[in-house]
């Protein structure tokens, strides 16, 4: 079973992965069966195919992104906040909700934010 620093370790490559607007290294973070709501309120994306033609749509050079304070992770399930820069400016800071597999893939992830 997957333990908090499994956890810590897929949400930071997962942060670093959407920096680089890497979307390939981004699906491989996911279980098969994943689901993903950015933001929430939205329509999930499910599977490995949507959700990578998700973050292939939302993908752009020369983005920043940053861990803003502590990662938590309760069982299988973790919480955190970042920022994403593009260009010098804050674009948005989501507070992202994850759940994980025994193997640290993520199966589900809740994006938290909106533009006011």
């Amino acid at each position: 079973m997957a333990n908090a620093d499994d956890i810590r370790t897929t949400i930071a490559r997962y942060v670093a992965a959407v920096g680089a607007a890497d979307a390939d290294a981004i699906i491989d973070l996911y279980a098969d069966d994943a689901t993903v709501e950015d933001p929430v309120g939205t329509d999930a994306h499910v599977g490995r195919d949507a959700i990578h033609a998700f973050y292939k749509s939302v993908a752009v050079e020369g983005m920043n992104t940053e861990i803003v304070g502590k990662v938590n992770v309760i069982g299988l399930v973790a919480a955190f906040r970042f920022n994403v820069v593009v260009d010098g400016n804050t674009v948005v800071e989501p507070i992202d909700i994850m759940t994980f597999d025994d193997d640290a893939k993520i199966t589900s992830m809740k994006a938290y934010w909106s533009f006011d």
